[in-house]
């Protein structure tokens, strides 16, 4: 049978097949492979898979062809990877600005993921009726940056049900993935699209200003606007995967507009003379933190932040 896997709990699978939810694990074969991801199987994926006999239970057995994923490096396991989910139609990175920060290093890997793999991507700052007017100011620059880029910015309020309809609208009839980091609200804006889904959420954490896990797995939810909604686990860093120095400028559309006009084919935008990236950062047609995490990436930098990073914008 064939079935979509809408719940991953580490080692067990929940496969939707014909309005039926069926438990299932994964073949044994699979796990000798040699597959450097934490997690051979994800929310979204479709699978085929056989009843155990005279159980409640099924075993997979085959992994259909993704269209797309969103993946990143694992935390504990440098080596290792972690697929978000797969067969994605469009992503919301919910951003807020306090309580948690969201730093544009952790957006901008984010993006260029989601720009390998062709996944649309929406920026959605959250929880904008608590930010004072400072909030607010670095909010716009945020703003102001992505969209000159090209990316679909909104303002919401899980809480105050502010643009939430808006929302809803984009999720119509497709596959969305909520992401960013725990305590930016993904589950409270969840129910708020769908109050029926009654998602467990959590108070920041008052004492370090960071939000704490309330999703532990990734799950997909049918909507009654005909669309899918997969929550996922917070997270705290991105780190990209298998990105070629030579490809990362693909991913960062404003150098790819750019790219055709350097004197090298090739140009790294790093230090190569008559670079067109290079000169219109100088001339602040590039956002200096855009460019800063363009860097971080070619050089192969772990993802870290400063707590000032706001102060360069």
């Amino acid at each position: 049978m064939k079935g979509l896997v809408i719940k991953s709990t580490g080692s067990w699978y929940n496969v939707k097949h014909n309005n039926t939810i069926y438990t299932c694990r994964l073949k044994g074969k699979f796990r000798i492979k040699g597959i450097k991801n934490t997690n051979p199987i994800t929310v979204g994926d479709y699978v085929d898979f056989k009843l155990e006999e005279n159980q409640n239970t099924g075993v997979i057995h085959h992994i259909h062809e993704r269209r797309n994923y969103i993946i990143r490096k694992s935390v504990n396991l440098s080596k290792q990877t972690h697929i978000i989910a797969s067969n994605i139609d469009q992503v919301f990175l919910l951003i807020t600005i306090d309580n948690p920060k969201t730093f544009t290093g952790f957006i901008d890997r984010f993006l260029a993921s989601a720009e390998a793999y062709k996944i649309p991507a929406i920026l959605l700052f959250n929880k904008v009726d608590t930010y004072n007017e400072k909030s607010l100011l670095i909010k716009e620059k945020l703003k102001s940056i992505y969209t000159k880029i090209g990316y679909q910015c909104i303002d919401i309020s899980a809480i105050k049900n502010t643009n939430i309809d808006v929302v809803k609208n984009l999720m119509k009839d497709k596959v969305s993935m909520f992401s960013g980091h725990s305590g930016v609200g993904k589950s409270t804006l969840a129910n708020a699209i769908d109050e029926k889904l009654n998602l467990k959420t959590k108070e920041i954490s008052t004492q370090y200003s960071q939000g704490q896990h309330t999703t532990t797995f990734a799950e997909m939810f049918e909507l009654p606007n005909n669309g899918f909604l997969i929550d996922t686990p917070g997270i705290k860093g991105f780190g990209v995967v298998d990105f070629e120095k030579n490809e990362v400028t693909n991913y960062f559309p404003e150098f790819f507009a750019l790219k055709g006009n350097c004197k090298f084919n090739d140009c790294l935008h790093i230090n190569e003379p008559k670079c067109a990236v290079k000169n219109a950062l100088n001339n602040e047609k590039i956002a200096a933190s855009r460019y800063k995490s363009y860097q971080q990436i070619i050089q192969g930098d772990e993802e870290h932040y400063r707590i000032d990073e706001y102060a360069a914008l």
